[in-house]
Formats: structure tokens, C-alpha cells, sequence
């Protein structure tokens, strides 16, 4: 940083002086509060992060130095401030993939391209983007996550936020954006899956690495005779008696 970007000393001073006031608030809030979780306290707690969190990049920026204090992240949520006798919920839910196997993938769609008549236009399976819209279109999403790497792709992150309403939206009335305007006071609770809670992480990914590599020939690709051989077994489970895809409860 060149020396006339560099804050003055003025500045780190200044900002330092608002660390003590964000201090002596959140004390006083902590004193005052009228129950486990007092919005005053919840308040004064991001008044003080965000006042040292500015102080500890001014104090950087003009010093080279830095705090001790760790400024925690937004990884919680505000104090629910929802109905008690909430008459309508909804439930959100990401989870993340990455597309480890493409062959697999494909290999995956044209089975169900070639026991469904009705399936989209011929050949969608012979790129990655038909092969997903083919797959999350005939199998439930609990499915393909109980069974992701059947179908060539890798867990990432996931999370699922229950959220309180007063009523029930009308048929249609949040379908164009059904992930905006999320309240985070009116989550009830949420459940998060992420590599960084799992101590054995690393351990999974050498086994699965190791797994990866079988089947390869000298030129780094999968012959796809033979994973088209290895997939039939899990044909014979996808179809019902009928011949047709089966699809998996929403609860399994």
C-alpha cells in the first residue's frame, strides 16, 4: 500500500477510541439484559465486532501490525423474532455438487434416456448439462444425494433453514424468486453439512481418490464399455416393474 492510501495516525486513534465505546455499550447491554437473548446485547455484540474489526485493519494498514481478537463470522443466527404458533413454514434447502465423473454422469442418463419414451429431445445425455437436467428430472433430490456417487458427482456443502410464516403463500406467489426476502429472525432452525465439521475429511478423500483412479487406461480416460457393463446392476435397481425408472420416496 503506497503511503498516501496509508489511514493516519489520527485514523488507527480514532478507531481504537470507538473500540473502547463499543466496549463499554456491550458491557452495559450484557448488565442490563432481560433475558438469554436481549436484541440490545445481540446489537452492542456487532457494534463491537465491527468497530474492531475496523480498528485491527487500520491498525494493519498504518502499522503493519494486528490484534489479538478474533472477529467472529456471521455463522449464527439473530434471535428468532417469528410467530410462537407459527400456521405456515418453509423449508429451504442448498446442496452443493461438483461433477467428479462426467462419464459416469452420462453414462447414468442414457440409461434413463433409453428406457424412458418420453424423456427430452435424443442425445441430451451426450453433454454434462443434458445429463443433470435428465438425472434431477426423473430421480428425487434425497435420492441423488443418498446416492451422488452413482451418479459421478461429489458432495460439497449443504444446508437445510426451517422458517416460520404467519400464512401460507399463495399458489404461484413467490415461484419467479423463491430464495429472496429470507428472514433470518423467522428461521426456526437450520441443520449445516460441511467438510469443515468432519475431523475425518481427509481420510475420505484419499479413499475416494484411490477409488477414482481404478479403471483408467494409459490415457487417463474410463472406457466407457466398461462403466456401461458396471452401471447396469444399478439399471436393474432404477427400474420398477414396469421397465420404467423408479423414482424414490420423498422421505428415504
Amino acid at each position: 500500500m503506497s503511503d498516501a492510501a496509508q489511514p493516519t495516525a489520527a485514523e488507527v486513534r480514532a478507531a481504537a477510541e470507538a473500540v473502547k465505546t463499543a466496549l463499554d455499550r456491550h458491557l452495559a447491554a450484557v448488565e442490563r439484559r432481560s433475558g438469554e437473548e436481549d436484541p440490545a446485547v445481540y446489537d452492542a455484540f456487532n457494534e463491537l465486532a465491527a468497530a474492531a474489526e475496523a480498528y485491527d485493519e487500520l491498525l494493519y494498514d498504518r502499522y503493519d501490525e494486528v490484534t489479538p481478537f478474533e472477529i467472529p463470522g456471521e455463522d449464527t443466527l439473530p434471535p428468532y423474532t417469528g410467530p410462537e404458533e407459527p400456521s405456515a413454514l418453509s423449508v429451504l434447502i442448498r446442496r452443493d455438487y461438483a461433477v467428479a465423473e462426467p462419464q459416469r454422469l452420462m453414462a447414468q442418463a442414457r440409461r434413463v434416456e433409453a428406457a424412458d419414451e418420453d424423456a427430452p429431445g435424443a442425445g441430451a445425455s451426450g453433454t454434462v448439462h443434458g445429463a443433470l437436467g435428465l438425472l434431477f428430472g426423473e430421480f428425487e433430490p434425497d435420492e441423488i444425494a443418498s446416492r451422488h456417487k452413482e451418479f459421478g458427482l461429489e458432495e460439497g456443502d449443504s444446508t437445510l433453514w426451517v422458517t416460520a410464516a404467519d400464512e401460507s403463500a399463495e399458489p404461484g406467489e413467490w415461484l419467479e424468486a423463491p430464495f429472496e426476502e429470507v428472514d433470518p429472525e423467522r428461521v426456526v432452525c437450520r441443520f449445516d453439512v460441511s467438510a469443515v465439521f468432519d475431523e475425518e475429511f481427509d481420510d475420505g478423500d484419499e479413499e475416494e481418490e484411490e477409488d477414482e483412479g481404478e479403471g483408467e487406461g494409459e490415457d487417463g480416460e474410463a472406457d466407457l464399455a466398461d462403466l456401461d457393463e458396471d452401471l447396469d446392476t444399478d439399471l436393474d435397481r432404477d427400474l420398477d416393474e414396469d421397465g420404467e425408472p423408479a423414482r424414490l420416496e420423498a422421505d428415504r
